[in-house]
């Protein structure tokens, strides 16, 4: 799932500088030279109602054309920049631009089915790609041959409102680090009075089965097996999920009478000020700010509870099948300049700021070593959110261990759906029963490849 919505369908996008809202993709971008330039064809160009990112896209064509005179950028505009309804279609069929966007569950795919350029011997040429975190280098990187290349990543963490934790007795400088303290806080918070809400989850449209995936991995669990063949679900770490949950909604109230919420109603929650916390990535505070009426200095985040580790997600870019080695290597610098270099393109703090978009937040985070040093220096010198806020995730979030959404990742929240909204509805829900008949669902999932 994108960490700002339901996955599959965008549907929260931010328009900002941080991540362009954009589009699918439309076909290939034919010859590949014209005028003695090389041609190529690049997706998730934002739409033309998204004007100011429209024009920092097109603004960035030109600067990088004007650098590198021997290539033509070609934008390709529609919403969303990965449509499910036309993505494998257009896949199978070949129409892919030259340069196409997608996400990290989709690259093995993408290689399975034989549509994506092997790029490993011209990523050495990229300046600045060894500095990409490895664990994001690895999602592109299928039977050890490089296919594609990251353009933004995400982890879960805890987002929690400072105001109510000063108010219910709490120190906002130290946020709960395990699921024990999680629940001691949420009863505090929602002891404040009526209409205040401790903790909540989300538990309707597979987003209840998205989370207890990052709750069951910040425990050390998983929802599959190291092979992806079988569940894992039905574990001392599956039943702690589930049971800190029953126990909060029924045992403490905490996590108020209202339930099958989905990630609109959770942020309403928030940006009323009457929530106290609950799990997401840091590009929900932006939305929350500018859409649900919260307020940046409320506004903090912490490593997922349980230490030991998180869900993570994000994008980049991959190549097509068709694609000749002139436009691979006129892609990868493109790619260098609008996604993977720290002042320029998707990365430009500077112009970010001039226009008002929240610069500060701790993701995307994508390099490590000197090159992640620059951006985050440069993040600090045009900051204009409280970076102070988000420290504690920034500190903590780099020792837990990444781990990406499983296979059939829909499919599995489906199933895992009905026993998140089963502990939330029913005071008498049977923790063990609903855990093992969502572990025999998932092994038939599995089992149909």
């Amino acid at each position: 799932m994108r960490s700002s919505g339901f996955r599959r369908t965008c549907t929260a996008a931010i328009a900002s500088a941080l991540a362009l809202t954009g589009l699918a993709a439309c076909g290939s971008g034919g010859e590949d030279t014209a005028g003695g330039k090389t041609r190529i064809t690049v997706n998730c160009m934002p739409p033309k109602s998204a004007k100011i990112d429209r024009q920092n896209f097109e603004d960035d064509i030109k600067t990088f054309e004007k650098a590198n005179p021997d290539i033509d950028v070609v934008g390709h505009d529609a919403f969303p920049c990965q449509d499910p309804k036309t993505f494998d279609a257009k896949l199978a069929g070949g129409q892919m631009e030259d340069v196409f966007y997608t996400y990290f569950t989709d690259a093995t795919h993408v290689v399975d089915i034989n549509q994506a350029a092997d790029i490993t011997s011209y990523v050495k040429e990229m300046k600045g790609y060894s500095d990409i975190q490895q664990s994001l280098r690895d999602v592109y990187t299928v039977d050890g041959k490089v296919y594609g290349v990251p353009r933004t990543n995400y982890s879960m963490g805890l987002l929690y409102n400072k105001k109510l934790f000063q108010q219910a007795g709490l120190d906002p400088a130290k946020p709960p680090a395990t699921w024990e303290e999680v629940r001691a806080a949420a009863k505090k918070i929602a002891g404040l009075g009526k209409g205040y809400v401790g903790y909540a989850d989300y538990s309707a449209q597979n987003q209840g089965g998205w989370h207890f995936t990052a709750e069951i991995y910040s425990q050390g669990g998983d929802v599959v097996t190291a092979d992806g063949k079988k569940g894992s679900v039905d574990t001392p770490e599956g039943k702690a999920v589930l049971q800190n949950l029953k126990d909060m909604r029924w045992t403490d109230n905490s996590m108020g009478t209202k339930q099958l919420l989905i990630l609109n109603d959770v942020q309403q929650m928030m940006g009323s000020g009457k929530l106290g916390m609950y799990i997401s990535a840091p590009d929900n505070v932006p939305i929350l700010v500018k859409e649900k009426g919260g307020k940046y200095e409320d506004l903090a985040l912490a490593p997922m509870p349980g230490g030991k580790g998180t869900l993570i997600g994000g994008d980049g870019y991959m190549f097509s099948k068709k694609a000749s080695p002139e436009q691979i290597r006129a892609g990868l610098k493109w790619l260098e300049f609008q996604t993977n270099a720290p002042g320029t393109g998707l990365n430009n703090w500077k112009r970010a700021a001039d226009l008002k978009a929240p610069v500060g937040l701790p993701e995307p985070r994508l390099w490590t070593g000197a090159t992640d040093a620059k951006d985050q220096e440069l993040k600090k010198q045009y900051a204009n959110v409280p970076v102070e806020n988000y420290q504690a995730f920034l500190d903590g979030s780099q020792q837990l261990t990444a781990k990406l959404e499983p296979p059939k990742a829909q499919q599995i929240y489906s199933v895992l759906d009905g026993a998140v909204s089963s502990v939330l509805t029913k005071k008498d829900a049977d923790i063990d029963g609903l855990l093992k008949d969502a572990q025999s669902k998932i092994d038939g999932i599995l089992a149909r490849g």
